[in-house]
């Protein structure tokens, strides 16, 4: 009987992902055992030091390039900046619930510690080249969110979120795992570049053929709803209502960044030579999901279900950068994914910061004379409303304008003047809040609660919002730079 064969591993490949992992492992016995109850924001704020010190320990590999377990995870530029991205949305989630989770008596050491586990996840999938560390990477992500999800009990909402989100999630990882399958079935390898190989070297005919378009369809069925592309979004806007804020805020960034990183990679890498048959049906999805989502924001008066159906629209526009299949189009999908973490994640702080104990202020008459009770608060969400919105000079302008010529100069100018349409609808919701908090009279008095994690929040994604829409060579020498180790 001959040995295993144990394949050669690098971990310096997976450096970040081993702290972050391992970060939050001994922060989990750290908090059970040194962490007195009442002073769990110390778990936060080591929780937020772990992602730091993960983001340094990638400084040093940004010339690296290479890949580990039998080529299974990849370490390149593109991954190491989609790492960074990840690391920063982790770190300002956490900061929001820093102030967030006692105030709404829902304070559990735990909750820190599984958003690095998420993190990782995240992590996972953008280095991933295997269809089966991709599946390891999506459930990594999807079941700690399904516990973040149902974080605030007994809130019925909460739970109510958290089990629609769980069964549909089930649903979705029962047709990836299939997809998997069925791919296998077909080309004898869950490998991407394997799989490239064998659909490039012949085209494959009967069962396999069945198999093989099948199993494509599954796994473009299973991102869909991780991305939550139009028809696979009905979950999005009564989970996001439901689970507690920090987490939505999470959730609208991390879930689709990570998606969107490890579609990028089927698409470009395993199914570059079924484009044919998948970008026409990408096409058509992107399109409706703009509308959709754009539509369905415009009748919205709850602020927090507004923000759901944005980000199912700004889906739409994300997934257009990748397929325009160019060096551009990967380019503009960094960018809007730097610009839009920024501004939704500012976004959702400043709706934390009006939310009171047991109650949840997301009316859009809760912002109503916001600018007389705390000017700079409604000034930091003007902001952010503008750059969701695509007004100059912030990065959301920046991102749109970056996105839709990359789409133009690629052949989809049909999808990009989609595109420009559903914007000049979306600014109309968009601006309808910075009118509320101007133009109107306050209705109620409601003080907003800003803890020192919240302003730091709101800070930070406000002057990087403002800066990179100012001066936004620095972000695009980083994404020119992520794609030069690809060879693209």
């Amino acid at each position: 009987m001959e040995p295993i064969q144990m394949p050669p591993v690098n971990l310096t490949l997976l450096a970040p992902l081993l702290v972050v992992v391992g970060w939050a492992t001994a922060l989990l016995l750290i908090d059970a055992f040194l962490i007195p109850v009442g002073r769990k924001h110390i778990t936060g704020y080591l929780a937020i030091a772990g992602m730091v010190v993960a983001a340094l320990v990638g400084l040093p590999l940004w010339n690296v390039s290479g890949s580990t377990f039998s080529d299974m995870i990849r370490l390149d530029r593109f991954s190491l900046t989609l790492t960074w991205i990840f690391l920063l949305t982790g770190s300002l989630s956490v900061a929001m619930a820093l102030d967030y989770l006692p105030r709404h008596d829902i304070e559990q050491g735990e909750f820190y510690p599984l958003l690095m586990f998420a993190v990782a996840g995240m992590i996972l999938m953008s280095q991933g080249t295997d269809m089966i560390v991709l599946f390891l990477g999506i459930e990594a992500l999807s079941i700690t969110l399904y516990i973040m999800t149902g974080f605030a009990y007994p809130r019925i909402s909460s739970e109510e979120a958290a089990m629609k989100y769980l069964v549909l999630g089930a649903f979705a990882a029962g047709f990836f795992v299939y997809g998997i399958a069925l791919l296998y079935g077909a080309t004898g390898t869950t490998s991407l570049a394997g799989i490239a190989a064998v659909l490039t070297k012949q085209p494959l005919v009967g069962e396999s053929q069945t198999y093989l378009l099948t199993g494509v369809a599954m796994v473009l069925i299973a991102f869909s709803f991780k991305i939550a592309l139009v028809p696979f979004h009905m979950w999005t806007p009564d989970v996001y209502e439901g689970a507690p804020t920090p987490v939505t805020a999470f959730m609208s960034v991390g879930t689709k960044g990570a998606a969107l990183a490890a579609l990028w990679r089927i698409l470009t890498v395993a199914l570059a030579p079924m484009q044919s048959f998948w970008l026409p049906v990408l096409v058509a999805l992107a399109a409706v999901t703009m509308v959709v989502g754009n539509l369905g924001a415009f009748s919205q008066t709850n602020v927090k279900r507004m923000l759901a159906y944005s980000s199912i629209g700004h889906a739409g526009y994300i997934i257009m950068g990748l397929l325009v299949m160019s060096e551009r189009g990967t380019e503009a999908f960094l960018f809007y994914m730097i610009a839009y973490a920024l501004t939704n994640l500012g976004a959702f702080a400043v709706v934390i910061s009006l939310e009171q104990r047991g109650e949840a202020a997301w009316s859009l008459d809760d912002f109503a004379g916001l600018y007389q009770r705390r000017p700079l608060l409604a000034i930091a969400m003007a902001l952010f409303m503008f750059s969701l919105a695509g007004v100059p000079p912030t990065a959301g302008f920046m991102a749109k304008f970056y996105l839709f010529s990359a789409a133009y100069d690629g052949g989809l100018g049909v999808l990009a003047l989609v595109g420009v349409l559903t914007s000049a609808v979306a600014a109309f919701f968009y601006l309808r809040v910075v009118l509320r908090m101007f133009m109107h009279e306050p209705l109620r008095d409601l003080r907003p609660a800003l803890s020192q994690g919240l302003t730091a929040d709101i800070l930070l994604a406000g002057g990087l919002t403002l800066l990179f829409g100012l001066i936004p060579t620095p972000v695009i020498f980083l994404v020119e730079q992520s794609l030069v180790a690809l060879g693209k």
